[in-house]
């Protein structure tokens, strides 16, 4: 049985299902997570004729039962898990300025991009924690970038999304506050930002494609699983907090 096993949440389609093919070619079993098992297996499907060891796993990250559900069959057929993407996220309808942005559009956000992401990140840690070496990457956005948003020169001061933006800055924070957390233990944790790829959520006359949106994920969940650790060198990565 594969030990490198990989588990990618949203993965049905756009960056997610293209991290679940890079994992695929960088020899991992992948758990494709999707809230519509449906959609899920035709994800898989379409991995599995490429040549890649890709199931699907239903996972919705706003639902308690299913991300325990999940856990534990990844605890049944595996035993543990290498690496953990938390790419799931929204741009809930109805996202807009402070002044005009209505609650239950932040309530949205928060639910799926932040509280979403912890749930299934505090399921899986027990499964992280029995592998060699483990990773979890948080997928983010400049958007999130205090430096970028606040540069009245810069094209993200202008985007008007408070639910995502300031969502995916509390991601920010959940990932340096856990990679103190597992310092020491082996679980590198990292936030990755894609850039602006041509997707349903990032529009698709969007400049970067999935593939290299993903590709920047792809090389921190790899980082150092077989090998010695080092810096990632990418196009997009690292955020500027």
């Amino acid at each position: 049985m594969n030990t490198k096993i990989a588990l990618v949440t949203g993965a049905n389609k756009g960056i997610g299902k293209e991290i679940a093919r890079q994992l695929g070619a960088a020899g991992f079993t992948v758990l494709a997570g999707s809230r519509d098992l449906a959609r899920g297996e035709a994800a898989a499907k379409e991995l599995v004729a490429e040549g890649y060891e890709v199931q699907a796993l239903q996972l919705e990250v706003t639902d308690e039962r299913s991300v325990r559900a999940a856990a534990g069959r990844i605890d049944a057929e595996y035993g543990r898990l290498g690496v953990l993407v938390n790419n799931a996220a929204i741009i809930p309808a109805g996202d807009d300025a402070v002044s005009r942005v209505a609650g239950d559009v932040l309530r949205d956000a928060f639910e799926t991009n932040v509280i979403g992401l912890v749930g299934v990140t505090q399921a899986m840690l027990p499964l992280l924690r029995k592998a060699e070496r483990a990773r979890v990457v948080n997928l983010s956005t400049s958007l999130a970038s205090f430096e970028l948003v606040g540069d009245p020169e810069s094209r993200m001061s202008t985007i008007l999304t408070l639910g995502y933006n300031a969502s995916k800055a509390a991601v920010n924070m959940v990932t340096v506050m856990l990679a103190n957390e597992l310092r020491g233990t082996g679980i590198l944790v990292n936030a990755a930002d894609p850039g602006n790829c041509a997707t349903d959520m990032g529009g698709w006359d969007a400049p970067r494609s999935p593939q290299q949106g993903a590709a920047v994920a792809v090389q921190l969940a790899t980082l150092g699983i077989d090998g010695p650790t080092g810096e990632v060198h990418a196009e997009e990565g690292r955020l500027p907090w």
